[in-house]
């Protein structure tokens, strides 16, 4: 990290973060997929927002190693993962080749990614707006790529809302003197951290908040949906205990959201 220069920005510092997090990003759950059970509850929520792909052109945005570029792909859409990491890049294309899938790969910026205008049928990015230095930006640029009638389908999260179950951890470790268990050293947790501190939804991001940005943007039939229970019941399996009671009972949701014909 090159914080000594002027010209490094915070568009920088989240490049390189996760470029430092991409050689391990799929041994976490909640990134990558470790059961049928959370593959198909994926798949249950793509098709019920987006329907079936037919072949129709599907833009991921931040798809790190394309673990929703591969759902999307799996469901029949026409799949391109974009992503400005080149180490997430890396690990999605050693993937797709493994898999032997024909997902295409760009290196791009979510918030400007350079795609033709009015060239997809739906967009997708998974944690990927929390992180976002300008959404109305962002969310302009991809009414703009969208093809008229097109969707965007937001999966996504109010992180910054303190649960009871972060209060129990946090409570736990001062008594102890343990950290909580995290999938993060505290040093990449610190950085994370500061990350967060600095972008658009610093605080908090309720789905009201992002609905409120994609109306402005120009978006109809906005849907929030919280029906994810079977997505979350299947990763807090795959946890320790008290980390995926914190998954059942955060706030994530999913939204999509239409371009006006």
């Amino acid at each position: 990290m090159n914080s000594m220069n002027s010209n490094y920005s915070i568009r920088d510092e989240i490049r390189d973060f996760w470029s430092e997090r991409a050689a391990t990003f799929d041994e976490s759950v909640g990134h990558e997929i470790f059961s049928e059970e959370e593959r198909k509850g994926w798949q249950r929520l793509i098709r019920k927002h987006l329907g079936d792909g037919t072949g129709r052109a599907a833009l991921d945005l931040a798809c790190g190693t394309a673990v929703i570029s591969h759902l999307m792909n799996d469901v029949g859409f026409k799949v391109t993962g974009l992503d400005w990491s080149d180490a997430m890049l890396s690990q999605a294309r050693a993937k797709a080749e493994k898999r032997g899938t024909d997902i295409r790969f760009v290196s791009g910026d979510a918030e400007n990614t350079m795609e033709p205008k009015n060239s997809y049928d739906v967009i997708t990015n998974r944690h990927l707006v929390w992180t976002l230095v300008d959404p109305p930006a962002a969310f302009a640029e991809w009414f703009s790529v969208l093809k008229p009638g097109g969707k965007v389908l937001i999966l996504d999260g109010n992180m910054g809302k303190e649960t009871w179950v972060k209060g129990l951890q946090k409570f736990w470790s001062r008594i102890t003197g343990k950290p909580a268990r995290s999938h993060m050293s505290p040093a990449m947790a610190a950085r994370h951290q500061n990350i967060r501190s600095r972008v658009y939804f610093s605080d908090a991001m309720p789905a009201e908040a992002v609905v409120d940005l994609l109306t402005k943007a120009g978006f109809v039939n906005i849907v929030v949906d919280r029906k994810l229970s079977d997505i979350h019941w299947a990763q807090a399996r795959k946890m320790p205990f008290l980390r995926g009671l914190e998954r059942m009972v955060q706030e994530r949701f999913a939204i999509c959201a239409t371009k006006p014909e």
